[in-house]
């Protein structure tokens, strides 16, 4: 056994699913996390939560440079449809610690600290809980996701960059989409070489390429939204 700090350093979250046993508070809607004064984050309820009922929830997270709506807003209309709980935090710096600092370390603290609120405040389906995000949020999803598959189910990677893990714990299901015309991060070194490597390895994927750029066009959004709801977990 480590410290937190040691954990955090491998990329690992502490932070686990329990099931909710106390009075339920839950109000629906937007609401800020309330963690940070300065780069916060948002969790949206959907409409049709009920305490009795477990939804779903997709941890998602933006691009370099981005804000937290931006991750939000990947999936938020399909939220209340399909009873999904979204939590969109920021990251610390302008992008995610292994992506501006190459290694884990503030954003691991900060998404621990998000799904531990979640997780006290809300009643979660143990089965359906995603990480997932795009461009170097999609990166940075396949890296924590993939270390931490003894607690996220499913993966949602839009247009990736690549993949990097200290440790890897269980198996989540993933789904990657990747724009072929794309000129950020263009597919053949980045998506393709991601899925040659999870196919290698054993993972459950889905892949889907599109005509487009460094983008994700509804139909894809859909796509994975619907992957996630009809694809069991490990």
């Amino acid at each position: 056994m480590g410290t937190s700090r040691d954990i955090y350093k491998r990329g690992r979250l502490t932070v686990r699913w329990k099931e909710r046993t106390g009075e339920d508070k839950a109000a629906t809607g937007l609401q800020p996390l309330g963690l940070s004064s300065k780069r916060d984050g948002f969790i949206y309820i959907p409409a049709t939560y009920q305490a009795e009922k477990p939804a779903s929830l997709a941890l998602m997270l933006h691009g370099a440079g981005g804000q937290a709506e931006h991750g939000l807003s990947l999936l938020r209309r399909y939220a209340d449809e399909q009873n999904i709980i979204l939590l969109a935090p920021a990251s610390r710096g302008r992008s995610w610690d292994i992506i501006a600092g190459e290694s884990f370390d503030q954003d691991v603290i900060f998404i621990d600290q998000a799904l531990s609120q979640a997780f006290e405040n809300y009643s979660i389906d143990a089965s359906k809980i995603a990480i997932g995000g795009f461009s170097d949020g999609a990166s940075y999803a396949l890296c924590l996701g993939l270390t931490n598959g003894d607690l996220f189910t499913h993966v949602l990677a839009f247009s990736p960059g690549f993949v990097f893990t200290i440790e890897k714990t269980a198996k989540p299901a993933v789904f990657i989409s990747h724009g072929t015309r794309d000129a950020v991060l263009p597919v053949e070194p980045c998506s393709r070489q991601i899925v040659s490597q999870l196919q290698r390895e054993d993972y459950s994927l889905h892949y889907q390429e599109f005509e487009g750029a460094h983008e994700v066009p509804p139909a894809i959004a859909k796509a994975g939204i619907e992957w996630f709801r009809s694809t069991g977990s490990h």
